[in-house]
């Protein structure tokens, strides 16, 4: 490969990666504002890795860097692992005594959205620590949209084109200026944040906790200031609010870009948020109706902690209300499945998500009508489009690819000594980036503080391949990609 590539791809990680340290002068006056001596640590940090990278920028400068799909590939696997290395910092050298093993893991997961955690004793961690967690997980969910709407569809990783596949508008582009997609993709994402604050605010939460949840809520996050997480509250209105703004955060950004800057309601009928909402409610009047009946749970209550709990596995979030562990196996069945699922591409949601959902459903269709009718012209259609056989194999791909590594790291959980459930768990909800598992150790009222480095390495690794739709990492893996 051209050492220009190299030099250009390490420039650009490295420019990200002073604008994430000059971030910590954010939790550097939470700490200050709240008198905690760790904000000398936000300010040792900031400094030192700021001027690592500043020294990088000016070492690595160049001309404008050729633009290729292998420069892509590698500028997005450089960004994420830099800008997960530079997060963890602050963990690893806080009051919190972590090692670099949790350190790394806890950046992994706030970077990627995850939302798992190796902190015990969040509500009385330093004030600065859990700012820069929301702040992770608010700034990673602005490069998740930014990866989904204007880099993964052009490597054809992450869907088939920002316009066709997830709108129905399939002219021109709705946007002549990349620039003013980009400012009123900000302008949302900032507004939304902001709204989500003032109304977890009026609904009961303290201010620092309003902000923090906000912004993880918007990112698909799910890391909370409270070990309880959202149980800690026990607010039914607050519940229902989330369940909105994680809902609301799951559906193709762009398509909210052209109903709420251009008015287009016709842009909500993309097939994807139909299935995407058709399977919410499917879930969640269904673990209603098992919780009234078979726990005797009124039915007001059920429905609020039910949609709030499947809304916050299929949106990747991971918060929790309650230990839904001991609804009964129905409901431990089903959050398992629906952490397979995932939101909508274009969203800050992880998983399969839904549009790969039909169009591997629309295939096996088309093949059943083929083995009947031979002859017959039967296309794999996403509703009115036609898919193309290359988008057709990339999704097959995907989708092989996600069963194979979610398999393969449940075999090196296993190995690592944790029992087989356990080890599945903890291996899908990695990979699909959701949080908590299903199983007491890693599930609802669990975290993963008891697992060992080897183990956290691992998991730290499938949230980034889930995070960059597993090819993004996969393809810089094979000796080809490195062949110039």
């Amino acid at each position: 490969m051209n050492a220009t590539i190299y030099r250009s791809a390490i420039n650009i990680a490295a420019t990200c990666g002073l604008y994430l340290s000059l971030a910590m002068l954010v939790p550097l006056v939470v700490d200050l504002y709240y008198g905690h001596p760790d904000w000398k640590v936000f300010a040792i940090c900031g400094f030192a890795m700021g001027g690592l990278c500043l020294i990088t920028v000016a070492a690595t400068r160049a001309g404008p860097p050729p633009f290729s799909k292998k420069m892509s590939f590698l500028v997005v696997n450089l960004l994420w692992l830099v800008s997960c290395l530079i997060g963890a910092m602050p963990f690893w050298m806080s009051s919190l005594k972590m090692d670099f093993a949790a350190s790394f893991y806890e950046s992994v997961s706030a970077v990627t959205t995850t939302g798992s955690t190796v902190i015990v004793g969040l509500d009385n961690a330093p004030p600065g620590i859990l700012m820069w967690r929301s702040l992770l997980h608010w700034l990673g969910g602005i490069g998740i949209l930014a990866l989904g709407l204007f880099i993964m569809p052009y490597l054809r990783v992450g869907g088939l084109s920002f316009f066709k596949l997830e709108s129905t508008d399939t002219g021109d582009k709705p946007f002549a200026r990349m620039a003013s997609y980009i400012r009123a993709f900000l302008v949302i994402y900032v507004f939304l944040t902001f709204v989500c604050a003032i109304t977890y605010n009026v609904l009961g939460m303290n201010r620092f906790d309003a902000i923090n949840h906000a912004m993880s809520t918007v990112a698909t996050g799910g890391l909370s200031t409270r070990d309880a997480s959202f149980a800690y509250y026990n607010s039914l209105p607050i519940l229902w609010a989330a369940s909105f703004y994680m809902t609301l955060c799951s559906l193709p950004f762009s398509i909210l870009i052209l109903f709420i800057v251009r008015g287009r309601l016709h842009s909500l009928k993309d097939p994807q948020i139909v299935v995407f909402l058709g399977y919410v409610l499917f879930f969640a009047l269904a673990a209603s109706l098992y919780q009234r009946l078979q726990n005797g749970v009124p039915f007001h209550e059920a429905m609020a902690h039910s949609f709030f709990t499947v809304t916050s596995i299929l949106s990747t979030t991971g918060f929790v209300s309650d230990d839904y562990t001991a609804w009964g196996s129905f409901i431990v069945v089903l959050a398992f499945v629906a952490t397979f699922m995932g939101g909508c591409s274009g969203s800050t949601a992880g998983g399969i998500k839904a549009y790969r959902i039909i169009i591997l459903f629309n295939f096996v269709r088309s093949g059943l009508n083929r083995l009947i009718y031979p002859n017959g012209i039967h296309a794999v259609r996403y509703g009115s489009m036609t898919v193309d056989a290359d988008v057709q194999r990339n999704v097959f791909l995907y989708f092989i690819s996600y069963i194979m590594l979610c398999a393969a790291g449940s075999i090196v959980m296993g190995l690592l000594g944790y029992d087989a459930l356990t080890a599945i768990s903890a291996a899908a909800t990695a990979l699909s980036n959701v949080g908590p598992g299903v199983t007491p150790a890693i599930g609802p009222v669990g975290n993963f503080a008891n697992m060992n480095d080897p183990a956290l390495y691992t998991l730290s690794f499938l949230m980034l391949l889930g995070r960059l739709e597993v090819l993004t990492v996969l393809v810089i893996l094979t000796p080809l990609f490195w062949k110039s």
